[in-house]
């Protein structure tokens, strides 16, 4: 499935309809969001949700979280970005990664974190009557993107919230999210985010 098409499909219908609904948008990273944002602010009242229990160390997360904050700061869209903060429960993440550990990357323990991640964005959507939410991982050239729909797809029926589908990668997204971190300083880490994948980059 082309995931972009599909994506315009849903956009090209909003702006017939001269209306805007609201996007709860999982956030990996302030680099990853910045094209995102750069593009669905155009169309959606979007809350970006910050929930990265993966993240190690501690150090890092808090790095990464305050840098997402501050890009939501100096980005202007069409329609204004708010923020949530998810919380940093790092022990439901070694939970689920049991047994995973030396798993490479890409592989189960991956996928078993893009729906836990994915599942709590869910909840918090439906928790908040938002219309929609979806994520910006599958802008990542390293990400599974009809994975990512998949489960957000699965996602939808169970917490019956609208999955957006996307690939982010397409219309040179990831370019151009290189190209907005350079604009806005953004830091950008060199590792997905977990122990896990720090391992793997020796």
């Amino acid at each position: 499935m082309n995931y972009q098409k599909e994506l315009d499909k849903i956009l090209s219908l909003l702006e017939k309809e001269n209306r805007a609904p609201s996007l709860l948008l999982h956030s990996c990273c302030a680099p990853c969001s910045s094209y995102v944002l750069e593009y669905l602010s155009n169309y959606f009242y979007i809350t970006v949700f910050y929930y990265n229990p993966n993240i190690y160390p501690e150090s890092e997360y808090t790095k990464r979280i305050l840098e997402q904050q501050t890009l939501i700061g100096k980005m202007k869209g069409k329609y204004p970005v708010s923020f949530i903060a998810g919380t940093y429960d790092k022990d439901r993440f070694y939970e689920m990664a049991k047994g995973l550990e030396d798993v490479k990357e890409g592989g189960a323990r991956c996928l078993k974190c893009y729906e836990f991640r994915l599942r709590e964005t869910a909840r918090i959507a439906e928790e908040g009557g938002f219309e929609y939410f979806t994520t910006t991982l599958s802008i990542s050239p390293l990400k599974n993107a009809a994975r990512l729909n998949e489960i957000g797809a699965r996602l939808e029926k169970e917490y019956q919230v609208r999955y957006l589908p996307s690939d982010f990668k397409k219309k040179n997204g990831y370019k151009r999210s290189i190209e907005l971190s350079k604009e806005f300083g953004l830091y950008r880490q060199d590792y997905c985010g977990c122990e896990f994948s720090i391992r793997n980059e020796k």
